[in-house]
């Protein structure tokens, strides 16, 4: 019987699911040392992201409970241990990446978690050199994670930022983590506003996104990106969408792409507009992939945001938070919209929760700790 190359082995295995890699490194010595491979980490990953596989949906509820979902098979779920094996301990997704979870919990500490192999990394600490304000208030937070392609490093940003309503003081730093060198480092310091406690960090083009105020006054939010390889700050511009009845938006990446959501009123019915930027950093290359028009959306009780494409690419899946509860609890889904026949059509989990949180990552390899 003829063996296989050693190439047409990992054009094999490549296709298989992190599931079955890990099964498959007790097979031998050699399968072991192939499926560790930093080269064929990389490859798996890379057809992975090309064909649309591997990929899952990360629920979170009840704060510390979580759940991953097939993206492929929704049916399909099954429970995930919190890193550090502590049951019952608040943590909170800032951001996800290959595979990879930036996550912190309520003692303050930072990990990465890649749930796929069950490992994580604690991240050091690092403390907010500016003093503490003349008065009592949280300063705004502002998190990140992403990869950097071009020094091969996984990175974490934090912006703090701590000013008064009338510019009686200002406080601000901006730091970076390293996977690669496990060390935090401060960077040069933003030239926007942060208003916000907490907000996360979406990854589209290399970059990291928020969106941000231009000055202290300002009421018009500002979407600005961080290019995880020069490490600078730029703004971006946003569509002409109908800001004058706006009743929410909300911005992401889908398939790659930066994603703007809004939703407005017109006449009788609710409509949300998803708009892509196919050229990034072009604001005319703007257009309009969606506009859905539905009178059972009512805006105080129903959010209609994009997550991800379909592995064709002909729907997209739109995660359902509604407002409203019912005998105390608040009732979400998932619903497939064609893009072609507009068509909505609902997605059936079994043993999902009424009420949680959302985020989607691939399935990888990507290690952790001097690994990485």
């Amino acid at each position: 019987m003829a063996t296989l190359s050693h190439d047409m082995t990992l054009d094999i295995l490549r296709c298989l699911s992190v599931n079955d890699l890990l099964r498959f490194k007790c097979v031998s010595k050699f399968w072991c040392s192939w499926i560790e491979d930093p080269y064929f980490i990389k490859l798996h990953l890379s057809y992975s992201l090309k064909t649309n596989t591997n990929r899952s949906l990360i629920v979170r509820y009840c704060k510390y409970q979580f759940l991953s979902v097939n993206y492929d098979s929704p049916k399909t779920t099954r429970s995930l241990k919190q890193p550090l094996s502590e049951q019952k301990k608040y943590i909170q997704i800032l951001g996800s990446c290959n595979g990879l979870l930036a996550v912190e919990d309520d003692d303050g500490r930072i990990l990465l978690w890649n749930p796929s192999t069950r490992k994580y990394q604690v991240l050091p600490s690092t403390e907010i050199e500016f003093p503490s304000p003349p008065i009592r208030c949280s300063p705004s937070t502002y998190y990140g994670f992403g990869y950097d392609p071009i020094s091969d490093d996984y990175k974490l940003i934090r912006m703090v930022q701590s000013h008064g309503n009338n510019d009686e003081y200002f406080h601000s730093e901006a730091k970076v983590y390293s996977l690669r060198s496990n060390c935090w480092r401060r960077i040069k310091d933003v030239c926007f506003y942060l208003k916000f406690s907490r907000e996360f960090g979406f990854l589209a083009n290399n970059a990291l996104h928020w969106m941000v105020f231009k000055t202290p006054q300002s009421r018009n939010k500002e979407l600005v990106g961080f290019d995880l390889g020069s490490e600078e700050f730029r703004f971006l511009e946003l569509p002409e969408c109908r800001l004058d009845k706006l009743l929410w938006f909300h911005i992401n990446a889908v398939g790659g792409d930066i994603c703007l959501t809004s939703t407005y009123r017109e006449t009788d019915n609710v409509v949300v507009d998803v708009w892509i930027m196919k050229e990034y950093g072009v604001k005319q290359s703007w257009f309009k992939l969606i506009s859905w028009k539905e009178p059972h959306f009512m805006p105080w009780s129903t959010v209609a945001l994009p997550l991800a494409l379909s592995k064709g690419g002909g729907e997209v899946l739109f995660f359902i938070e509604y407002k409203w509860f019912n005998r105390g609890r608040r009732i979400d889904s998932f619903v497939w919209y064609d893009l072609r026949s507009q068509e909505v059509k609902n997605v059936v989990i079994r043993d999902i929760p009424t009420s949680f949180e959302v985020n989607w990552y691939v399935d990888s390899l990507v290690p952790l700790n001097s690994n990485a």
